[in-house]
């Protein structure tokens, strides 16, 4: 099946508004087992409340453990534990523990990200965007590998961007090693590789029952992603006022982290999705294929683009560099 025939919408039922409860209503997944990467805070967090209200029994990694416990505090059953998707040791190492304890693996959503950071370079002098994003849920995924196919029936989640619109993934310097740094690009090509990643995922998972998917969840102002952005930023960007205030608005994109939440968890729950993987979704939606100029046509701030994934995060000749690429950076 090509590209545009994957990427069809389904006509799901839901909408820009519709929230993480809705999509998941009716569901029962008690007995299923979820890894939510990033489940502290913003869409994480609302993702990890309503798959535990539905039965699931979830695990949080998290960098710092005891923010991760007060966030969830008022969440029932939530597990924590420690890993940091920018120390390879610490991936390693939970998902070690995870394996050891023999249970299967639904479920992972990864939800974790930075946005639009200063030049910063991990330990490896991998650019943190793309070792965040992409490279260190790349490992994790590798890792629980074994975890995955023992659920006979998994979903792997990756919360991408319709930000990955800013840049194809630069495959002859990923780290600004050789050319300006910009924020925005950086995390362009980083959200590009969260769905070149779901793709290639998907082909070589698909025979042990592992299916993988890639999401924009909207724009929500109230999540971590705004850390390194200035006021001034976010209005530029149209999701705060004139008086710093929240502009909600789902048709539009601007939503609230329930709504923002919606996608992932229909990614991860609905059957709708059974038989299927390798597809990018937007609005609880398999979202349509966009043509390069369309692509084109999107800026920071234009609220009025259309839906849709541009043909270089969904090439296949990008699909097989980047896996190549990835598993070089995290042997």
């Amino acid at each position: 099946m090509t590209t545009e025939q994957q990427q069809q919408p389904l006509h799901s039922g839901f909408a820009a508004a519709s929230s993480a409860e809705d999509v998941i209503k009716g569901i029962d997944l008690t007995g299923k087992v979820a890894v939510v990467t990033g489940g502290y805070s913003g869409i994480g967090l609302e993702t990890v409340r309503v798959l535990r209200a539905a039965g699931v029994e979830v695990v949080v990694p998290a960098r710092d453990t005891e923010r991760a416990r007060a966030a969830l505090k008022g969440i029932d059953g939530v597990e924590t534990a420690a890993m940091d998707l920018l120390d390879p040791a610490s991936i390693d190492a939970f998902a070690e523990r995870f394996l050891d304890s023999g249970r299967p693996l639904h479920i992972l959503v990864n939800s974790a990200g930075v946005m639009a950071t200063p030049l910063t370079r991990d330990a490896r002098g991998y650019e943190v965007q793309f070792a965040t994003n992409h490279l260190g849920h790349f490992q994790l995924v590798a890792r629980l590998w074994p975890a995955l196919r023992r659920a006979h029936g998994a979903r792997v989640v990756s919360v991408s961007s319709w930000g990955h619109r800013f840049s194809p993934v630069l495959f002859d310097d990923p780290h600004f090693e050789h050319h300006e740094y910009d924020r925005w690009v950086a995390y362009g090509q980083s959200k590009t590789a969260n769905i070149l990643f779901a793709l290639g995922l998907d082909e070589r998972g698909r025979a042990d029952g592992i299916r993988a998917f890639a999401l924009h969840p909207g724009s929500i102002v109230d999540t971590g992603l705004k850390k390194y952005l200035a006021e001034e930023d976010l209005r530029a960007v149209g999701v705060l006022d004139a008086d710093g205030r929240p502009i909600l608005d789902p048709e539009r994109q601007l939503k609230t982290v329930e709504q923002g939440a919606a996608t992932s968890v229909w990614c991860a729950t609905s059957p709708l999705l059974e038989g299927r993987g390798g597809v990018y979704c937007e609005n609880s939606d398999i979202a349509p294929p966009m043509s390069a100029e369309e692509g084109r046509e999107w800026s920071l701030g234009n609220r009025t683009a259309k839906a849709g994934v541009v043909p270089y995060a969904v090439d296949p000749t990008a699909v097989d560099r980047l896996w190549e690429l990835s598993e070089r950076l995290t042997a």
